[in-house]
């Protein structure tokens, strides 16, 4: 029981530094741009090009009709 009187106050002191670095990842901006590290993952840095197939699939609509390689 004695034990509780330590290990309540130090879960709930991790718990509130958890809660702050998350806070404080948010609001730095690390969430900003969740889809650029997955696609820049596919092509390699050397390339002056490495952005066409984020703007190829920024370009297509939804609603298109034609096949994504026609």
């Amino acid at each position: 029981m004695p034990a509780l009187y330590v290990m309540i106050p130090a879960a709930l002191l991790i718990v509130a530094i958890a809660v702050y670095i998350f806070f404080w990842a948010v609001d730095s901006g690390q969430y900003d741009d969740l889809d650029g590290p997955a696609h820049s993952i596919l092509f390699d840095d050397q390339d002056p090009n490495h952005t066409a197939a984020v703007d190829e699939a920024n370009a297509h609509k939804p609603d298109d009709k034609a096949p994504p390689h026609a």
